[in-house]
């Protein structure tokens, strides 16, 4: 079966970049409301102003920083792993996150 997948694979290993930056935004939406809620439960009863500036800082430079830290060591992993099975795991990941988010009404 992985003989079948590796031509495909090989076709998208110079896009792991962009593969690897997908699948982290996938899971910071998937999570991003729970955080954000956490984050809401833990600053209920702080200034209007502490509540904002901690709201900019998660969200524009912790989910950002997330992204830009995140996306090269997943493209090394995609990279360094047999093109079939790469193939075959970038698409379940895929897979099993848009079933989550259906499964949570995300879409």
């Amino acid at each position: 079966m992985l003989d079948f997948l590796t031509p495909v694979g090989r076709y998208l290993i110079p896009y792991t970049t962009e593969i690897s930056t997908a699948l982290i935004a996938c899971l910071l939406v998937m999570f991003g409301g729970e955080i954000n809620r956490l984050m809401r439960n833990l600053l209920s009863g702080q200034h209007f102003i502490i509540r904002t500036c901690a709201f900019i800082l998660l969200n524009a430079f912790g989910y950002g920083l997330l992204i830009v830290k995140a996306t090269p060591y997943l493209a090394h992993t995609l990279k360094t792993t047999e093109p079939g099975m790469m193939f075959a795991a970038t698409l379940l990941c895929f897979l099993v996150i848009g079933i989550w988010a259906q499964k949570n009404r995300h879409v």
